[in-house]
């Protein structure tokens, strides 16, 4: 249940919300882009996109973490998984495949095997082009083949869109054992050696013929053709039934208070049969009368089983989350305050102390300003005002160099290729701030850089005033809604509005597709965004970050938190872990990018640093936290495992074992560059 300062919270965010709905259907992005603020760059690492995109697009800003990434990278063959094929571009060619999910103790891989190839019998060796992209999708052209592939996240058939009348061609690396048209010569059924039933679909008659064991090939045919797999004998007449209307894109729409709409411009005649993934099925509104669930018609995917909506557009809402500066429900025991306030004036003073300039890696400079933005707050909330206006010119004067492009060591800087931040060091080492520079991981890092720039601004809002527009423009990089070729960066950045959840993972290519390792500070980003609205009295924003962090808390339950028998992954996997490592849109990791699988207490850290009230949610469920706790316990007792990630486990179980978890909390040597003893402190205290 709700304590009723959580409900009030909630009630005011929605009451916000509701008062910008009498304004406009759709929430703005406010405010409006703000001048680049930041000094201009020519990165000398970034990869040129002109060739994958069209001509058109390359006036606004890129994607850089997108579902399609792979498309545009290197030689744009690697491929990427749409649930529930996977799609590879070469040689004028578009390959789908079918995944099997290959599950262990350690892992679980989407295998790609090249069921089908489209191409054309007279091709000119010609990569594919972007020609539009969507939240949900992408349209991509292949010049030279006059063919068009219309490629929307959830669709259980593949479209392709031929524009002038062409010769297809069809392979697969298996044994075609049997090619069956209709009367009409419009519909044809595709047998496999692999046991595959996949059907074709086209506009119009087209000849198709087998002219050996692994080819099909067409006569000359213009118009659209749609391909999909069968995944059970009674399916076929559910593709059927919805073959004629195909989507070519998708948006999502920031409708109301912790709600998101998606909306389908589709082609054809008839209603649009879409996929959903569990958290989808979740989150689906009992209240949409427009959408069908077709519980009978699935596909399997790594995420889940993919289930069968009818609909042009689908409501999704999410539960509300409280957006609050000090803990949820409070300190519980105002005895505990003394030794919560003894800490914290220990921390303050090492932590102003040290010469934070030394510190010039982005995400570990950002890691210390929040680490003493969060003694600011618990000062505030346990009553140590005294040593708040300390910690608040410490922060200023950490803060601001990195706004104002004065920090010698490093700084943030602009780069209008793909249109986003780097860091002075990325934009000449891919390899520096982790990436920063090739746009990996920037949720992590401003997030940290906005959660303490939210902080000062609201213990002083004349330094806020000062630097919002700073400040905005930081936030703006990962969390821009606008897709006007005005914006100076790309819509969301990292969240992938179909999965529901951030990639960190930059321009690289990878076989598996994007990933994602740190899930909690995905939220923390959001979070922290809320919280600059709040300090700025923006609505909107507080809106659109307590939104997407009520998102990323929902997919990180259901994807990052391993909960063996609710059949998103396979026994063999969830039966060995409690947690992973990281989610990669291809398979699913034990491992990290920087430890073993086998250190079970950094894969547990890594998915809860950094500590703040908004961890109480993302750690809402009290059982899985306990099973948690108790799987990790043994590793905590390995030769080499340091306090600094102890402290993480140790805070856990403080949710359902206070008494021992304090004291295994007083009894440590150290803390995560992020953490510290104050914090633990406080987090135990305001436990239940």
């Amino acid at each position: 249940m709700l304590s009723s300062k959580m409900t009030f919270y909630i009630f005011i965010l929605v009451l916000g919300f509701s008062f910008l709905q009498t304004q406009a259907r759709v929430l703005p992005s406010k405010p409006a882009p703000a001048a680049v603020l930041f000094p201009q760059v020519q990165s000398t690492v970034l990869p040129d996109p002109s060739p994958f995109f069209a001509s058109n697009l390359l006036q606004a800003p890129l994607p850089t973490n997108s579902f399609f990434q792979n498309f545009v990278l290197n030689n744009g063959d690697a491929a990427e998984y749409f649930h529930p094929y996977s799609f590879r571009f070469s040689n004028s060619s578009l390959t789908l495949s079918y995944p099997t999910p290959i599950p262990s103790n350690a892992s679980i891989l989407q295998n790609f095997t090249a069921d089908l190839t489209i191409s054309t019998t007279q091709t000119q060796q010609q990569h594919q082009v972007v020609s539009s992209f969507s939240d949900l999708g992408v349209t991509l052209d292949i010049p030279s083949s006059n063919l068009r592939f219309f490629l929307v996240k959830g669709s259980p058939y593949l479209t392709c869109n031929v524009s002038v009348p062409t010769a297809l061609s069809i392979s697969t690396t298996h044994a075609i054992t049997s090619l069956s048209p209709n009367t009409k010569q419009n519909k044809f059924t595709i047998n496999l050696n692999n046991n595959q039933t996949w059907i074709l679909y086209s506009s119009s008659k087209i000849g198709l013929t087998k002219t050996n064991l692994s080819l099909i090939k067409s006569d000359s045919f213009c118009g659209v053709i749609r391909v999909a797999l069968s995944p059970g004998s009674d399916a076929e007449k559910v593709l059927d039934q919805f073959s004629s209307s195909y989507p070519v894109s998708g948006e999502a729409l920031f409708t109301e208070a912790f709600g998101l709409e998606y909306n389908w411009e589709k082609q054809g005649n008839g209603d649009l049969l879409m996929l959903a993934h569990p958290l989808h099925l979740q989150l689906l509104s009992v209240e949409d009368r427009n959408v069908t669930n077709l519980d009978h018609f699935r596909y399997r995917s790594i995420d889940g089983d993919l289930v069968g909506v009818v609909g042009d557009s689908w409501v999704l809402k999410t539960q509300p989350i409280p957006i609050t500066w000090h803990s949820i429900n409070g300190i519980k025991d105002n005895a505990s305050i003394p030794e919560i306030t003894a800490a914290l004036l220990t921390d303050v003073e090492a932590v102003t102390s040290e010469p934070i300039s030394s510190i010039t890696a982005s995400y570990f400079y950002g890691k210390m300003i929040a680490k003493a933005a969060r003694l600011a707050l618990i000062a505030e909330e346990v009553g140590c005002d005294n040593v708040i206006p300390n910690i608040t010119t410490f922060l200023k004067n950490a803060i601001e160099p990195w706004l104002s492009g004065t920090f010698g060591g490093n700084g943030f800087l602009y780069e209008a290729k793909w249109g986003g931040l780097v860091t002075k060091n990325g934009a000449v080492d891919k390899g520096a701030d982790f990436g920063f520079g090739i746009y990996n991981d920037h949720h992590y890092h401003i997030g940290y850089f906005v959660y303490a720039i939210a902080v000062v601004a609201k213990l002083d809002q004349a330094w806020g005033l000062k630097f919002k527009t700073q400040a905005y423009s930081l936030a703006e990089d990962f969390l821009t809604l606008n897709r006007q070729p005005s914006s100076n960066y790309p819509r969301l950045r990292n969240f992938d509005l179909y999965n529901l959840h951030s990639w960190a993972g930059g321009l690289t290519e990878f076989g598996d597709g994007r990933n994602q390792e740190s899930s909690s500070e995905a939220v923390n980003a959001y979070y922290s965004a809320a919280l600059m609205g709040l300090a700025y009295g923006d609505t909107s924003l507080t809106g659109t970050g307590s939104l997407l962090a009520a998102l990323e808390i929902q997919a990180t339950q259901k994807w990052w938190h391993v909960h063996q028998g609710d059949n998103i992954y396979e026994d063999v996997f969830a039966s060995a872990n409690k947690i992973t490592g990281i989610v990669w849109s291809d398979k699913r990791d034990t491992g990290l990018w920087f430890a073993p699988q086998t250190s079970l207490e950094i894969r547990v850290g890594i998915q809860v640093l950094p500590i703040s009230p908004i961890t109480e949610v993302l750690f809402s469920n009290v059982s899985y936290v306990k099973e948690l706790v108790e799987w990790t316990a043994p590793a905590l007792t390995k030769e080499g495992v340091t306090d600094a990630w102890r402290g993480f486990d140790y805070s856990l179980e403080g949710i359902y074992n206070k008494q021992d978890a304090l004291q295994k909390i007083k009894n440590l040597g150290g803390f995560d560059d992020g953490n510290s003893l104050t914090n633990l402190l406080w987090w135990i205290h305001s436990r239940g």
